[in-house]
C-alpha cells in the first residue's frame, strides 16, 4: 500500500528498475511496449500540434524506435511528418527494427539530417532514452543543439535527451522539451535538479501496465494527502496545550530575524505556543508579540518543550557551539539546520551522539550544508542527490531533506521521496528558517517525524506555488510572505 495515503502515479521508479519491468513484458506484451509507447505519444503530439508539420528525431536505441512508431501513427493520421534518424539502421534492436520496417511500409522516408530553415508545428525527441550514462558528444551534440534551436515546441519521449533520468543532471547537453510524455513510471530526474528546468509539462502513460504487475516502487512523488494526515480537524473542546510548545533557537546579533521567522511560521502553522531563544538581546517580536521571547540558554531550559528547531541565524560563536551541545542532549524532538550543520560539520565531536538519541532527529541542509556533512563537494551532492540524503539519513539515524529543486526527504530506514512543489521565488533569504519553523510546528503537535517533515516541505512549497499563482512572485516573494500563504491552504483546502 502506498505511504501516506499517496496515489500509485506517485511512485517514482529508476532507469535500472524499469528496464527489469520492459524486460519482464517483452515477450507477453500484446500489443507489445515499444507499439503501446509510440501510440500515446502519437495520441499527444496531435493534442499538441495542431496541423502544422511535425519533425520526429530518432535516435539508435528503443527510444528512437517509440519514435518510429509515433511517426507511423502521424503519418496514417495524414499529418505531415519529417522522420530523421541517426545511427545505423542495421543495427537496430528487434523491435526497433520492427518500427523501421513498419514505417517504411507505410511509405514513411528516413532523413539522416535535421533539415534547417524549416518550421515544424512539434519536434519529437526520441534521439536518447533513460540508458544514457555518460556525457553526450559529437554528432548527438549536434543534433540535440539543432532541436534546441528549431523555435518549435518540442515533445521529449520518456526522458529529454542529455538529461539523466536518475538524477536530473544534464550530461553535457539536453534538450529542452516543452513536454515530456513518460511510460510505465515516474522517473526521479524529471522532476529533480535540471529536470524541471527541461522536461516541461509531464505527462505519465502507463501502457496498460498496472500497478500490481510492477515491483515495489524506488521512491514516491509527495502529494496532498500528506496535508490531510498533517492537519486533522480540531475538536472544538480544544486549548494552546493539546497543541504542543516548540523552542526555537539562534539568532545571533545580526540574524536575530531568522529566528523570527522560522518563529512566525511555527505560529501560523499551529504550534500552541512558541518560544523564541536569541543570543542577540532582544525583547520582543514587533511583528509577531504572541512569540515568547527569551535568551537561548533559557529557551533550552525550558521543561514544557515538546519540539526544538536548533540553527536558524544560530551563527559560528563559541556560545552557538555550547548551545548546539546542549541542544542535541535534550530528549524532545530536535530539527538541526542552517548554522547548526555547519557546526555539526566543523565539530566532529558533536556528531556522535546524535544517531544514538532516542527521541527524532531532522535534518534540513541545503546542497553545500550537505556536502559539508558528508566531507564531499556541492558538486558530488548534486550529482547524484538521491544517494547523497540517503547517506545522510542512514549515517545520523535522521530525517533528512536535501533542499532545492525537487527536494528529496530521505528516512534512516531507507526510504525516500521527492517534492515536486515550489518555484524559483523561493530562492531568497529566510526560506529556509520558515520550512524550519513550519516542521518543528508538526513535530511539536506530536506528528511522527517522518510526516512532520514530508508535510512541511510539500505546504512549503505549495505555498510559494500559490503566491506565484497570484501574481505575488516568483520575482520578489519575500520569505515572511510564505508563512500566511501555508496557513491559507491548511485552514482553506485541507480541513
Amino acid at each position: 500500500m502506498p505511504p501516506h495515503g499517496l496515489p500509485v502515479q506517485n511512485a517514482l521508479y529508476t532507469g535500472s528498475v524499469i528496464r527489469r519491468i520492459e524486460a519482464l513484458f517483452s515477450q507477453s506484451a500484446d500489443p507489445p511496449l515499444m507499439e503501446r509507447a509510440g501510440l500515446a505519444v502519437a495520441e499527444l503530439a496531435r493534442e499538441l500540434a495542431g496541423t502544422g508539420e511535425i519533425l520526429v528525431v530518432a535516435g539508435p536505441g528503443n527510444n528512437g524506435g517509440d519514435a518510429l512508431v509515433a511517426a507511423r501513427h502521424l503519418k496514417n493520421g495524414w499529418f505531415p511528418v519529417t522522420m530523421v534518424m541517426i545511427g545505423d539502421p542495421h543495427r537496430l534492436s528487434t523491435d526497433a527494427s520492427a518500427a523501421l520496417a513498419a514505417w517504411r511500409a507505410q511509405g514513411g522516408v528516413l532523413e539522416t539530417a535535421i533539415p534547417s530553415g524549416r518550421h515544424w508545428s512539434l519536434v519529437l525527441d526520441g534521439l536518447l532514452g533513460m540508458g544514457l550514462a555518460r556525457p553526450v558528444t559529437g554528432r548527438m551534440e549536434e543534433w540535440i543543439g539543432a532541436i534546441n534551436r528549431t523555435q518549435a515546441p518540442v515533445l521529449a519521449l520518456d526522458v529529454p535527451s542529455g538529461l539523466s533520468a536518475d538524477t536530473g543532471q544534464v550530461l553535457g547537453c539536453a534538450v529542452r522539451a516543452h513536454h515530456t510524455v513518460t511510460f510505465i513510471a515516474h522517473k526521479p530526474g524529471l522532476f529533480t535538479l535540471d529536470g524541471p528546468d527541461h522536461c516541461g509539462t509531464v505527462h505519465l502513460r502507463d501502457l496498460g501496465l498496472t500497478p500490481v504487475q510492477l515491483p515495489p516502487p524506488s521512491g514516491w512523488l509527495l502529494g496532498t494527502s500528506l496535508l490531510a494526515e498533517a492537519f486533522p480537524a480540531r475538536r472544538q473542546n480544544s486549548h494552546k496545550g493539546l497543541f504542543g510548545s516548540v523552542g526555537i533557537v539562534g539568532g545571533a546579533p545580526g540574524m536575530v530575524g531568522a529566528a523570527f521567522l522560522a518563529g512566525r511560521a511555527a505560529l501560523r502553522l499551529g504550534a500552541g505556543r512558541v518560544h523564541v531563544g536569541l543570543l542577540a538581546p532582544a525583547l520582543w517580536d514587533p511583528v509577531q508579540p504572541e512569540l515568547m521571547v527569551r535568551s537561548a540558554a533559557d529557551t533550552l531550559a525550558l521543561d514544557q518543550l515538546t519540539a526544538l528547531v536548533l540553527g536558524p541565524g544560530l551563527g559560528h560563536s563559541p556560545e552557538a557551539l555550547t548551545i548546539l551541545q546542549a541542544g542535541i542532549a535534550r530528549p524532545v524532538p530536535l530539527l538541526l539546520d542552517a548554522d547548526a550543520l555547519n557546526l555539526l560539520a566543523s565539530h566532529p565531536q558533536l556528531q556522535q551522539p546524535l544517531p544514538r538519541r532516542q527521541a527524532p532527529l531532522l535534518l534540513t541542509p541545503h546542497p553545500a550544508e550537505a556536502a559539508r556533512l558528508l566531507n564531499s563537494s556541492t558538486a558530488d551532492v548534486q550529482a547524484d542527490r538521491i544517494a547523497a540524503a540517503l547517506t545522510l539519513a542512514s549515517r545520523y539515524r535522521a530525517q533528512v531533506v536535501l533542499k532545492g529543486v525537487g527536494s528529496i526527504c530521505a528516512t534512516p530506514e531507507g526510504r525516500w521521496y521527492l517534492n515536486p512543489t515550489g518555484n524559483p521565488g523561493m530562492a531568497s533569504a529566510g526560506t529556509g528558517d520558515v520550512l524550519s519553523g513550519m516542521a518543528g510546528a508538526l513535530l511539536a503537535q506530536g506528528l511522527d517525524a517522518e510526516t512532520a517533515l514530508l508535510a512541511a516541505i510539500y505546504l512549503h512549497g505549495l505555498a510559494a506555488d500559490r503566491l506565484a499563482a497570484q501574481g505575488i512572485g516568483p520575482v520578489g516573494l519575500a520569505a515572511s510572505e510564505l508563512c500566511d500563504a501555508a496557513r491559507s491552504l491548511v485552514n482553506q483546502s485541507f480541513r
